[in-house]
């Protein structure tokens, strides 16, 4: 497998490979998260274990679910843990390190429980996750955990927020922050600014207006024109997808998936029941074996043979037709092979269907990691999620390929800010430890004195980093609307003009 390495990329590679430390590795959307943990995967020599929060998910990354690898019931709690016998207690010190992907989704309370787990059943029962190398995969500014009804008091009370990274097991496990910054998915600078104020919610007016530019209340896309709808709800997808289908003359036709072994409906990833007629648009959800297509590719059947071996035929975006044949969807269990001592994959179950699904709209929420060239977004009555907006508009590689069904006003940008808070004191925390405050003022000093130039990497209170050429001047207390910190004055030389900064919010210092 072929993945660019960017300096953040072999960086996050070399911690994740070459070292036992646990890793969060984050980034916007499109940085390549998934890339690089596929390239992982692929060339570790480490035993590894991969897990997801959902069996879709765990589907998608060829793994198993949280639950279900820990044994966890529906309602589990940390009283529910228990020790197990030396024979099954094998697989688990077996593990060098356990991926977590999809983990803004993963609720603190379960990454509590996999620490306990972890520490009566791993390698070493006094350490964080019993000695394990945690690596945990995802963008906090994307959806979030679910928590329904009375759950978010108790969350609010015991955590202070649902996200992982308030459980007591993220706190101890001392996490190197890796943050992918090269976006892959959109060239366009301008929509790549929209998307990134729209993730911390820092959006002007003036870029709004550039957004909403994108506005047709009207639109109608041609026969020809593959766009697909994201919606915030399952229904309106689902009426949007049934309606579309209905309205095409000709047979329907239906193909009845074949499911064997342990495939529990929370794994399907298209329906066991599966209606399609010439003519409907649809998105293929497997990784062609031969290259032709990817998860997440949109196209428009023009032919089905349910004769024998069937067959459909689709038309993709760029003309090609590809024959798609049933695919095979596996679930599969790790275990302990004790004459090799390692960790293998057993297959306990599968489901065979054609991997198509109705593709006039689909939810918000299942969009998620998925790329498309034109999209039509309708938020209804509004965003009801934090980071959904966001989610949206970033599925689409450009501003051109983007139809909005109504405006978006600032009100529709939901984040919660203890993701911010997180993000910013965490990597002050990090920054700390790479280069000490103290070490900080010896280096900006020094600067000052001989009057030369740095470069800095700054961390702003919405978590958004610059990189800025500056010329430090002065190193002291300094009073700023009417406020007074300890800081740095220095010349922006990009900007030519004069700026302070917090010691504690300069993260990098490149003195050359």
């Amino acid at each position: 497998m072929l993945i660019e390495m960017t300096d953040s990329i072999a960086y996050a590679y070399s911690v994740m490979e070459k070292t036992n430390g646990n890793v969060f590795l984050t980034g916007r959307a499109g940085t390549g998260k998934s890339t690089l943990l596929k390239y992982f995967l692929g060339n570790t020599k480490k035993n590894v274990v991969v897990l997801a929060p959902t069996g879709v998910a765990a589907i998608n990354v060829g793994g198993q679910t949280i639950h279900s690898f820990f044994r966890f019931g529906i309602n589990i709690t940390l009283d529910k843990i228990r020790k197990l016998s030396k024979r099954e207690q094998a697989l688990y010190k077996a593990i060098d390190t356990i991926v977590i992907d999809e983990v803004s989704m993963v609720r603190a309370d379960i990454m509590d429980c996999i620490d306990k787990f972890m520490r009566l059943n791993g390698r070493k029962k006094n350490q964080p996750f019993g000695g394990v190398q945690m690596i945990l995969v995802g963008d906090i500014y994307q959806l979030p955990p679910v928590v329904r009804g009375i759950e978010k008091e108790i969350f609010e009370s015991v955590y202070g927020s649902p996200y992982f990274f308030s459980s007591n097991a993220f706190k101890e496990g001392k996490f190197t922050f890796i943050e992918l910054e090269k976006i892959f998915r959109q060239q366009d600078k301008t929509f790549i600014e929209i998307l990134n104020k729209i993730r911390n919610n820092t959006i002007d007016n003036d870029l709004l207006k550039v957004l909403n530019q994108r506005v047709d209340v009207e639109f109608m896309p041609s026969e020809k024109d593959t766009y697909i709808g994201l919606t915030t709800l399952n229904a309106i997808s689902d009426w949007i997808n049934q309606s579309n289908l209905s309205r095409i003359d000709g047979r329907l036709y239906t193909f009845t998936g074949r499911i064997s072994g342990e495939f529990d409906e929370q794994y399907l990833p298209t329906d066991s029941e599966l209606n399609l007629k010439v003519g409907a648009q649809v998105m293929l959800i497997n990784n062609d074996s031969e290259g032709r297509w990817v998860n997440g590719t949109i196209g428009r059947i023009v032919e089905i043979d349910d004769d024998g071996d069937a067959e459909i035929l689709v038309e993709l975006e760029n003309g090609e037709i590809v024959d798609v044949k049933r695919y095979r969807w596996k679930i599969i269990k790790y275990k302990y092979d004790k004459e090799k001592k390692s960790i293998s994959t057993e297959e306990v179950g599968s489901f065979t269907q054609f991997p198509i699904i109705l593709a006039w709209a689909i939810t918000i929420h299942k969009s998620q990691g998925k790329t498309f060239d034109k999209v039509i977004i309708d938020i209804g009555r509004g965003t009801f999620a934090h980071g959904q907006l966001y989610v949206a508009l970033s599925r689409c590689r450009s501003l051109s390929g983007i139809v909005l069904r109504r405006p978006i006003e600032k009100r529709h940008i939901i984040m919660d800010r203890r993701v911010v808070r997180f993000a910013t004191e965490y990597q002050y925390r990090q920054s700390e430890m790479e280069c000490s405050k103290d070490e900080k003022i010896k280096i900006l000093s020094e600067a000052i004195r001989d009057g030369r130039e740095i470069t800095i990497v700054y961390l702003k209170t919405n978590d958004d980093k610059s990189k800025r050429r500056i010329r430090p001047i002065f190193l002291g207390e300094i009073d700023y609307n009417d406020r007074k910190f300890f800081g740095l004055k220095a010349m922006d030389m990009d900007k030519n003009e004069e700026r302070h900064f917090k010691i504690e919010r300069i993260l990098e210092i490149e003195d050359e």
